[in-house]
């Protein structure tokens, strides 16, 4: 399978991310369907479509052609068959579960051609713990996006020892085709390239916070204007998640058995309390005030 071969695609979850990975793919030119268990996830992501086309058109930013084209390429449904049977590269953006993945990964096997391309947007598990779920090892691997997918460029393009080089240079491909600039992880490690770094980051933040070395204010306004960066860790949690980094960091722990892989007192005391960040209005800051 090349990426100019690729017509069709087929994005598994409508949340956050799912929703604005399809409607990216569908700016771009490509037949998407968007299918998600849960209608009323996949009703947001109608509504998400249609406000933000309609708001690009109205900022002039969108020609009212193209964006009508746009929404005539992407289609939501509930039903998963419907939406992979002829799809050319599947993107699943479901929740990070590695047992939900592989259940999925093995339906999207049998539903699929043999020339699909299933792809998982996972930032930590990698796909090979999951393409032996399948009878096509060598086109499963991960494309990981950045939230959000409308805005952030980079996608990480991760090779692990299963997957052929066909399968990685048509995904290179199709990321080009999206707009978005692919970098080539050569070999499955932990959190990837960006992940790995924010989290070096963000523990070193949480260290200092917990210490009481510096507020959260003064730590975000030392990396911004210090280090450059466009957001602080604390405000760059709030915006991903704390309850994903409180997930993430209990994996790794859980595999590795060792404390320091442990969240921190930090991120414990809010995740412990539903403070998620800004999608609960509350999290390292307060988006209620």
């Amino acid at each position: 399978m090349r990426a100019e071969d690729i017509k069709k695609i087929c994005v598994v979850g409508a949340g956050n991310m799912g929703h604005q990975i399809a409607l990216q793919v569908a700016l771009s030119g490509f037949k998407v369907s968007c299918t998600d268990i849960n209608e009323n996830t996949l009703e947001e992501a109608r509504k998400f479509a249609d406000n933000w086309l309609q708001s690009r058109v109205e900022k002039q930013k969108l020609d009212p052609d193209a964006a009508q084209a746009t929404r005539e390429r992407l289609h939501f449904t509930t039903i998963l068959e419907e939406a992979a049977k002829d799809a050319d590269l599947v993107i699943e953006a479901i929740v990070e579960n590695l047992d939900i993945k592989r259940q999925l990964f093995a339906q999207l096997d049998k539903i699929c051609p043999s020339h699909t391309i299933l792809a998982t947007n996972s930032s930590y598990i990698v796909s090979s713990r999951i393409a032996d779920a399948t009878e096509r090892p060598d086109k499963v691997l991960n494309m990981h996006f950045f939230n959000p997918a409308l805005v952030m460029k980079l996608v990480e393009v991760v090779r692990g020892p299963h997957v052929s080089e066909e399968t990685v240079e048509a995904a290179m491909g199709v990321c080009l085709a999206l707009n978005k600039t692919p970098v080539r992880v050569n070999k499955e490690i932990y959190g990837f390239i960006v992940n790995r770094i924010f989290s070096a980051i963000t523990q070193e933040a949480c260290y200092l916070l917990d210490q009481e070395v510096a507020s959260i204010e003064d730590i975000d306004l030392a990396v911004k204007n210090g280090l450059g960066h466009p957001m602080g860790p604390f405000e760059l949690l709030d915006m991903t998640g704390i309850d994903l980094e409180y997930d993430v960091l209990m994996g790794k722990y859980r595999s590795t058995g060792d404390v320091k892989d442990k969240p921190s007192p930090a991120i414990v005391e809010r995740y412990a309390k539903g403070h998620y960040g800004r999608k609960t209005k509350k999290g390292f800051y307060d988006y209620n005030k």
